[in-house]
């Protein structure tokens, strides 16, 4: 399969996203031993973790941000 001749925009947004979970899952598994973070990206993590213990009521819970993104699509 070609992946340059796949018109992706025209696959439905669910099969898109199940496209990517299964590249993804497909990663992981054939990726040994832990994932380790650049320095920048630990302290970005760290940042946001810290961000997040202060302030917990900023955070918005996955199902409120799926409906936001999915509002409106078919």
């Amino acid at each position: 399969m070609n992946l340059a001749d796949v018109d992706f925009h025209a696959l439905p947004v669910s099969e898109r996203l199940q496209l990517v979970t299964d590249i993804w899952d497909s990663i992981a598994a054939e990726t040994p031993g832990d994932f380790t973070l650049s320095e920048a990206d630990d302290a970005e993590l760290r940042r946001r973790l810290a961000a997040h213990e202060a302030e917990p009521s900023s955070s918005v819970p996955w199902e409120q941000v799926r409906t936001r993104l999915f509002a409106g699509r078919a």
